[in-house]
């Protein structure tokens, strides 16, 4: 029998604010020794009153905005109840009865089509303090208690593993760009579950889904939502049935494991929080807010084809980071200026500069290589000074800090354009090759790339490739049509 996956995404967002989300705490806790960055707010002592950080607020309207949700005029906190000791109070402060946004939506790009993923909700609530397993025993750091959190959460309109991973590379892109989080999964910054049931292919019922937790990177969510598809898939074929849990991802052991019985909403004895106002936007400090969204990457992506002429497919690539994107527009400004065109750019960028910083583990932000000075290296390939070959080994070389020019000098690596030496050394290596020359002549093709080589060795690597080509092809006459294989 085929089944159909069936996927929501529920997010959590830490909200990068200087203060916590019901106190003057400082939310900076990453680092910090335990327990130390804590108040009677946060720690919930009696009598100690929460206060909403107007930031957080706006930063939540922010992200709505970007993601096409309507942003309530009217909403409202409430108290999520339940009794875990990462929760000094007893309760969660939240949003559940009045969100703050609804109804938006995302686009994501996978396998070369383009789908929409709707989002149900995002609300603002509070972060729990973090627990560590030591043996028998249990830690609590109660720093991280009380730091503003964004709760995003899809509509199961997500049906495979590979579109959840797209997804939500989609919306840390969104977050950074708009500076209201650091979205870092390693740190916890940005945490997922997912949500999944499986049915039969031709059923417009859903299957019964189980929660997946402790998804802290790409990989992992793409891995346990496979393996939890699989598993649902076999109890179903075993005659089973699936049980709505809670399950966890044990990175260790490749797997999903039990957790617990899955919660449901009366479960948390929702009701409005009593010591907190109900909040109450005006349309003027929404579309405030809105007129101040920096461009999005789809947007951004859209400007750099139109602008610039570069491929899609680049465009969506460079947009993936608004660092990337902002080195790529100060790089063709330079470059324009040396008569280098934005794909040259962007062909360099997306390949060997991107493969020499992930080789040195460097953010582009931190290049030894400026916008500028690979404009200058791009020019001299384009004049025809290096071959690109060479380009390439000058840009390892510049991440020492030398500019390409400098380079190119001290290791008299210009060029050769001149057709009488170069003409000279094609017609030693036709004198030195007769059986090369003797494939060529009979139709494989395959041989001229050998004997183009055996120039470019002879070179040293500074003969231009092209006019290589075509002095070769010129002393060599034109290649009869045999017939014979041209492998």
């Amino acid at each position: 029998m085929e089944y159909r996956a069936t996927i929501g995404i529920e997010v959590h967002a830490e909200l990068n604010t200087a203060s916590k989300m019901f106190c003057g705490c400082s939310a900076e806790f990453f680092g910090r020794p335990p327990n130390t960055n804590v108040c009677p707010v946060c720690m919930g002592y009696p009598g100690a009153l929460p206060v909403i950080n107007r930031r957080a607020i706006e930063y939540a309207v922010k992200v709505g905005l970007a993601l096409n949700c309507e942003i309530a005029a009217f909403s409202r906190f409430d108290r999520k109840n339940y009794t875990y000791p990462d929760l000094p109070k007893g309760y969660q402060i939240s949003q559940y009865g009045l969100p703050l946004c609804v109804n938006g939506w995302v686009d994501i790009d996978v396998e070369g089509r383009r789908k929409r993923i709707r989002i149900n909700r995002a609300h603002m609530e509070e972060d729990t303090a973090k627990t560590f397993h030591a043996g028998q025993a249990s830690l609590i750091d109660y720093n991280r208690s009380g730091v503003p959190l964004l709760e995003i959460v899809t509509e199961p309109d997500i049906h495979s593993a590979e579109e959840a991973r797209q997804y939500l590379i989609k919306l840390r892109t969104i977050l950074r760009y708009l500076g209201v989080s650091t979205a870092d999964m390693e740190k916890g910054a940005m945490r997922c579950e997912a949500n999944v049931s499986v049915s039969p292919a031709d059923s417009d019922r859903l299957g019964v889904k189980t929660e997946v937790k402790n998804l802290n990177s790409f990989r992992s969510v793409k891995q346990a939502i496979e393996y939890e598809i699989a598993r649902q898939i076999a109890i179903l074929e075993a005659g089973g049935r699936v049980e709505q849990v809670t399950m966890g991802w044990n990175e260790h052991q490749g797997r999903t494991v039990l957790q617990r019985s899955k919660e449901f909403a009366e479960d948390y004895r929702y009701f409005p929080e009593p010591d907190l106002p109900p909040l109450e936007l005006s349309r003027e400090y929404i579309e405030t807010i809105r007129a101040g969204l920096p461009e999005l990457p789809d947007a951004k992506a859209a400007r750099l084809v139109s602008s610039y002429g570069i491929k899609p497919q680049d465009a969506a690539v460079l947009v993936g980071d608004g660092q990337v994107a902002g080195y790529f527009e100060a790089a063709v400004r330079a470059a324009q200026a040396r008569q280098v065109d934005a794909q040259m750019v962007s062909n360099w960028i997306v390949g060997e500069l991107f493969r020499l910083l992930n080789e040195r583990g460097i953010e582009i932000a931190a290049s030894p290589v400026s916008p500028e000075g690979l404009a200058d290296l791009l020019a001299e390939v384009q004049k025809g000074t290096i071959n690109a070959n060479t380009g390439k080994d000058v840009l390892a070389e510049m991440f020492d800090g030398r500019s390409a020019a400098a380079i190119i000098q001290a290791r008299g690596l210009a060029q050769i354009n001149d057709a009488e030496t170069l003409s000279r050394l094609a017609k030693q290596v036709i004198a030195e090759n007769a059986d090369a020359v003797e494939q060529y002549m009979g139709g494989k093709e395959s041989a001229l790339s050998f004997l183009i080589g055996q120039v470019m060795r002879a070179s040293r690597g500074k003969a231009n490739p092209q006019l290589v080509r075509e002095l070769m092809l010129r002393q060599l006459g034109n290649k009869p049509d045999s017939g014979v294989d041209r492998s």
